[in-house]
């Protein structure tokens, strides 16, 4: 499984012969420049943790190019439904087996909606478990004891964590999360895109090493395998 950070909450998950993109958010982003290009991206399913606009902002220039299924919340869905998009609504506690896995909506302590104002439903995460691998996607989440419940169900191998503070969880909340999901294995994201959650790469890494853990911080358009 490959996943390939494309900057702030946006990555690229492939595997088998399945594409996830994950809160594309490129267009707006100041710090992808020209490293991404939506017309590159061709993903078989969009998963959107809420309606922020640094989540959804290029959802329907490359969903009006490609056949893909939205993944969210059911207000998020129901949105893009409206606009004629192909969607999948979930809700928190549900799980759905897709065609290239299966998907488990969870808990984010957060808020919800849209540029324009519609209300976004209530934040969430995701865990995936496909190609043999667990990996959960937390979402701009607060750290939050619900976090406890997802190895009563899952071993995880990858913990995607938001590691900016101000906004979400910082690094030593994100330390503790890792505690709470049981994965010493964490790929940050929702980091430096803007000043209020600009990070120190050098303490964040270090404080993961303290505490026993391997934290992955990836350029943008730079891949890990698990």
């Amino acid at each position: 499984m490959e996943i390939t950070f494309l900057g702030h909450a946006s990555l690229s998950v492939k595997f088998d012969s399945h594409t996830l993109l994950v809160d594309p958010f490129i267009t707006g982003n100041p710090m992808v420049k020209d490293a991404i290009k939506l017309k590159d991206l061709k993903p078989d399913f969009i998963l959107l943790t809420h309606a922020h606009q640094d989540h959804v902002l290029d959802v329907e220039e490359i969903a009006s190019g490609t056949n893909c299924k939205i993944i969210s919340n059911y207000e998020i869905a129901m949105y893009f439904q409206e606009k004629g998009f192909e969607v999948h609504p979930m809700n928190h506690g549900g799980s759905w087996s897709f065609p290239f896995g299966k998907l488990k909506y969870v808990q984010a302590v957060h808020t919800s909606s849209f540029a324009d104002g519609t209300y976004g439903g209530q934040p969430g995460g995701f865990v995936l478990s496909a190609a043999g691998k667990n990996i959960y996607i937390a979402g701009d989440t607060a750290l939050t004891m619900d976090m406890k419940l997802i190895p009563k169900q899952f071993v995880l191998d990858l913990a995607i964590l938001p590691i900016g503070d101000n906004f979400t969880m910082g690094i030593e909340d994100a330390v503790h999360a890792s505690d709470f999901v049981e994965c010493s294995k964490v790929l940050g994201y929702h980091y430096d895109t803007f000043g209020y959650i600009e990070i120190d790469h050098k303490l964040a890494k270090e404080t993961f090493k303290k505490a026993g853990k391997e934290l992955h911080l990836l350029g943008i358009g730079e891949s890990m395998t698990i």
